[in-house]
């Protein structure tokens, strides 16, 4: 995705210019960031970006202001390290995922140190467009097979579909499919629907349960 492409088409002319003037700022003067994180939504606009609903619906798409927050955490290049724990710290829920979309943009470089934390944080979250957030590419990656798995039940228990974790598929092991199996018997046990996005991955690492005419 072209950040900067898809803002300036999303927003308006005193929005963009807005956006620019604050990001030529940064350059000299990185504290601003400060003061401008939370001003993005109304200076830009909140709307889904270019209208857009991923796989996973709503909970995954980027917004205007994430992708505007995502561009001021940019223009800060590396002194993005001096900025971010706070940003999120001190932020709202809006601020909080526009800092984790950015996460999750990150490729194999230099990463912000307390980039970890900062994901690790938001999954112990109950809100659930936190949880969405915090699981883009980057933490997929980088989560170690524990972590993973306990994010993706998470999502199961909070029901985050399961689709839009970008990834999952390459991180899926035979661990993961035998929680979701005990997850699915509790929920049968109760008498509850169990979620359909379980199964790729349950089925994928674990044989079918026979029939009785197979037995």
């Amino acid at each position: 995705m072209n950040l900067v492409e898809a803002v300036r088409a999303a927003t308006t002319d005193e929005g963009w210019a807005w956006l620019q003037s604050v990001r030529e700022q940064l350059v000299s003067d990185p504290a601003a960031v400060g003061g401008a994180f939370p001003a993005a939504g109304r200076r830009v606009g909140r709307d889904v970006l270019a209208g857009v609903v991923p796989p996973g619906g709503p909970l995954f798409a980027w917004t205007v202001d994430d992708a505007a927050r995502a561009l001021l955490l940019d223009a800060l290049g590396e002194r993005v390290d001096d900025e971010l724990e706070a940003l999120y710290r001190h932020g709202d829920s809006a601020e909080r995922r526009a800092v984790l979309r950015w996460i999750g943009r990150l490729g194999e470089g230099a990463v912000p140190v307390c980039a970890r934390g900062i994901v690790e944080d938001a999954l112990r979250t109950n809100d659930p467009r936190l949880v969405a957030a915090a699981l883009g590419p980057w933490a997929v990656r980088h989560l170690d097979a524990h972590g993973f798995r306990q994010a993706v039940l998470k999502c199961v228990f909070m029901g985050i579909p399961l689709e839009g974790i970008e990834g999952l598929a390459e991180r899926a092991d035979p661990e993961l499919a035998r929680m979701l199996v005990a997850y699915v018997e509790e929920r049968v046990a109760a008498g509850r629907d169990v979620p359909g996005d379980v199964w790729p991955v349950i089925h994928r690492y674990l044989p079918p349960v026979p029939s009785g005419d197979d037995r």
